[in-house]
């Protein structure tokens, strides 16, 4: 065979680059798999802590920090639930809450959304109250001077209220059996975010 036999046909195939099988993530795709994964494992925990750093802040929501003496953990109670919870948040009171864990991708940041709080134990209610008595009695809210004689029955009523419904009539139509007097009633919705206002 004459070497005439081998012809050139240009340079090999450069070898193909070895696949990544574990390709990057971007930062936004880790913090929201992280996000759904604390909210499928953790949906409903109750945990027992001391509250820390209360902020109340003007849209209604509290944001606050439960503890223990090895960790921490931050929490926030929304507006709808703060209103009806068993105790209202105070720093150094020992609570036992429910709500879920979820964490805010904008911080790479977990915490705890608050449904329900109670005292942890008797103790810890009595604490709180002790403590509002004391803040109540610094005010003078408790001086004899400033008590006032109640009447037998009363001459008006107030009522705060919606004006129309069921429930205003059923008011007046008890207030008119039992004692009959004057009655204030104070309009105001029942239902809805502008409701706690209006009542307060």
């Amino acid at each position: 065979m004459s070497d005439d036999s081998y012809v050139f046909e240009g340079p090999a195939d450069e070898p193909a680059a070895p696949r990544d099988n574990n390709p990057p993530q971007t930062v936004s795709e880790l913090s929201f798999a992280l996000k759904r994964t604390l909210e499928d494992r953790f949906g409903h925990v109750r945990l027992r802590g001391e509250i820390s750093k209360v902020n109340r802040h003007a849209s209604g929501h509290v944001y606050l920090t439960l503890k223990d003496d090895k960790a921490a953990i931050d929490g926030v109670v929304w507006k709808g639930s703060a209103r009806g919870l068993g105790v209202q948040p105070e720093t150094g009171l020992e609570v036992i809450v429910t709500g879920k864990i979820t964490s805010y991708p904008g911080r790479s940041s977990y915490q705890i959304v608050i449904e329900t709080m109670e005292a942890a134990g008797a103790g810890a209610l009595l604490a709180q109250l002790e403590r509002l008595k004391v803040k109540l009695q610094g005010e003078g809210l408790f001086d004899p001077a400033r008590k006032q004689p109640i009447p037998t029955f009363p001459a008006v009523i107030g009522v705060i209220t919606s004006p129309t419904g069921a429930v205003i009539r059923d008011i007046l139509h008890r207030i008119a059996e039992r004692w009959p007097c004057r009655v204030i009633v104070w309009p105001v919705v029942v239902q809805g975010d502008a409701a706690c206002g209006q009542v307060a």
